[in-house]
């Protein structure tokens, strides 16, 4: 049967419920994660702030904090290229889930520079919530077009160097060999059918083009990367 991907979907993905907790969620996130590090996600973000922060002395503070952190893993990454480079990061991952953010915190014990918070960041995000960078690693989908404007208003104000978004590709062969992908990695119920959603919730050019024409953005670039994703990187200074 054909995939439609004219449009973005707006069917709901399972992880969306912020109630949700246990070794099935503990799983999904950790898949989540494994695969993105294979498929060279984590590759993309971290590039993206080397772009926002290139040039700028070795030993200021760089605040970083990832929306929609997941288990954390974005943040170990780059708390170990910082440790590796001698960069000297704070990190902070902010995720509506309680469990989610309890999982992160339990993986990254051993990370000085790394804390987390659980809020919805539309309720939550207020103005003390200043960084100079802000991520969305596959975090974007999850909001309609409308939440989408809001949020990244809200982050241009906020954010004193950018935007780091790396997002999924809404693509009928992505959708075909993500079904491979679950075989291959013995995904659960709810990681196979919350990643085809996911897909199917991602973005074409011409939809980051249309934020960024309505965001009135002066400095951003998108970049197709792979696997089937987007680097887009929004520059505020």
């Amino acid at each position: 049967m054909p995939v439609n991907t004219k449009f973005r979907s707006n069917a709901p993905e399972l992880m969306d419920d912020f109630q949700m907790e246990g070794e099935i969620l503990r799983d999904a996130l950790d898949k989540i994660a494994s695969i993105n590090q294979l498929l060279g996600g984590n590759k993309v973000t971290l590039d993206g702030v080397k772009t926002l922060i290139w040039g700028k002395p070795k030993d200021e503070i760089i605040r970083i904090t990832d929306i929609g952190c997941g288990n954390g893993d974005m943040l170990r990454t780059l708390a170990d290229y910082a440790k590796a480079n001698n960069l000297n990061f704070i990190l902070k991952g902010i995720d509506a889930n309680k469990f989610t953010i309890e999982h992160a915190e339990s993986l990254s014990k051993d990370y000085g520079n790394i804390s987390y918070q659980c809020s919805d960041i539309f309720d939550d995000l207020a103005g003390d919530e200043s960084c100079d960078i802000f991520l969305c690693t596959l975090t974007l989908h999850h909001f309609k077009d409308e939440e989408i404007i809001r949020l990244l208003e809200n982050f241009q104000a906020l954010a004193k160097l950018g935007i780091v978004i790396n997002d999924l590709e809404r693509s009928a062969l992505a959708y075909r060999l993500f079904k491979a992908l679950c075989f291959a990695f013995g995904l659960n119920d709810m990681s196979r059918e919350d990643g085809l959603v996911s897909i199917l919730r991602g973005f074409k050019r011409a939809d980051l083009l249309a934020y960024s024409e309505r965001l009135k953005l002066k400095h951003s670039s998108i970049k197709w990367k792979w696997a089937f994703r987007y680097q887009w990187i929004i520059k505020t200074v």
